[in-house]
């Protein structure tokens, strides 16, 4: 999104908040153990797999795995990067990123192990509820110096489409869309995000964009067949820059956009971070990525944050709901809500 602009080991107690498993293949100590778990279903009625995350199903601190768990924990945080490199790779996964990501990948994988094991889940099953995840990240107009009323209208819409089971961007949708109140763009724009005058004379008006938007995302039966979620960079894309530009196309802000994965959030919580260091830049170095196309075009900051939710996901996190806009006003959704896919997609113009 564009507007111009030394490890040591930790206390019992402490360790078992993370819930960290140890295993015999691992080295790291041995425990048993055995449960069950329900599949989910698609929203066609179809089951699907289901290895749902530790605390949908282990809420029992008490129970003997969390001791094990513990353990290991405290082993892990003692080992030094290139012994955490040296065991990631040794067990086939990503070797790349910062320590405090190391040790998190190795952490959830041995969490994972165990707790497959104590609940007999199968372990090629998928931790996503979601099926998809739509990355968005808007394009808008600017100007180098904005002022406080400044409305930005945006000029490009982007979707990366991840599928959570294959953890692989599936498809991609672009489209430039014309300005109304300010149509000429300012050569800081233009320049920031590549987007010139010709690319937006030619596009059409926001709510035809939003219908093809639509139209693509019925194609690939969202809300429908199959149980999807957006996620943006930051809260501006849905808050602030759909928001306004609903209102300045006198349309219905879109139920499907209404509620969103903010990845910032996501990524902080999750690699326990400052939320100072969740920018786009910053959470792709730590993660021991580069970014991959030209900074502030909106397709490809959707990919390059496409490829952080996948790499998230491939370390245990669990992706999920955490912001809304209610009232025009945005919101904060509690870790415990129950986990629904967002809506089918509709017309902008059509009544519900």
């Amino acid at each position: 999104m564009s507007v111009g602009c030394a490890a040591v080991g930790v206390g019992m107690e402490e360790e078992q908040k993370e819930n960290l498993p140890r295993v015999v293949e691992s080295g790291l100590g041995p425990g048993s153990g055995q449960g069950q778990m329900k599949q989910r279903s698609r929203l066609d009625g179809q089951e699907l797999p289901m290895k749902a995350t530790p605390a949908a199903y282990v809420k029992d601190f008490s129970d003997p795995v969390y001791k094990e768990i513990a353990v290991t924990n405290g082993h892990i945080n003692r080992m030094t990067r290139d012994e955490l490199r040296t065991k990631l790779a040794e067990l086939h996964l990503e070797t790349r990123g910062v320590k405090d990501v190391l040790r998190k990948r190795l952490k959830n994988y041995y969490k994972k192990q165990k707790l497959t094991q104590t609940l007999l889940i199968k372990p090629e099953c998928s931790d996503m509820y979601y099926d998809y995840i739509c990355v968005i990240d808007f394009e808008a107009t600017c100007e180098e110096n904005n002022p406080p009323e400044y409305l930005h209208e945006i000029i490009e819409f982007p979707i990366a489409l991840v599928n959570t089971h294959t953890l692989e961007i599936e498809d991609t949708f672009q489209e430039y869309v014309k300005p109304e109140l300010k149509p000429k763009l300012t050569e800081f724009c233009t320049k920031l995000t590549g987007i010139t005058q010709d690319m937006v004379d030619k596009a059409g008006s926001f709510p035809d964009v939003l219908q093809r938007v639509v139209d693509w995302m019925r194609e690939k039966e969202l809300g429908t067949k199959c149980k999807y979620a957006v996620l943006t960079d930051g809260s501006w894309d849905m808050s602030k820059f759909l928001n306004v530009q609903c209102h300045l196309s006198s349309i219905e802000y879109p139920r499907f956009a209404k509620k969103w994965i903010n990845i910032r959030k996501c990524y902080g919580n999750f690699y326990k971070v400052p939320r100072t260091q969740t920018k786009l830049a910053s959470m792709l170095e730590k993660l021991g990525m580069k970014y991959e196309g030209r900074p502030h075009c909106g397709l490809d900051d959707s990919r390059n944050i496409a490829r952080i939710a996948i790499r998230m996901l491939q370390d245990g996190c669990e992706l999920r709901v955490n912001e809304r806009l209610h009232a025009g006003q945005l919101m904060n959704v509690p870790n415990t809500s129950p986990l629904e896919s967002a809506p089918p997609p509709y017309s902008p113009w059509q009544k519900i």
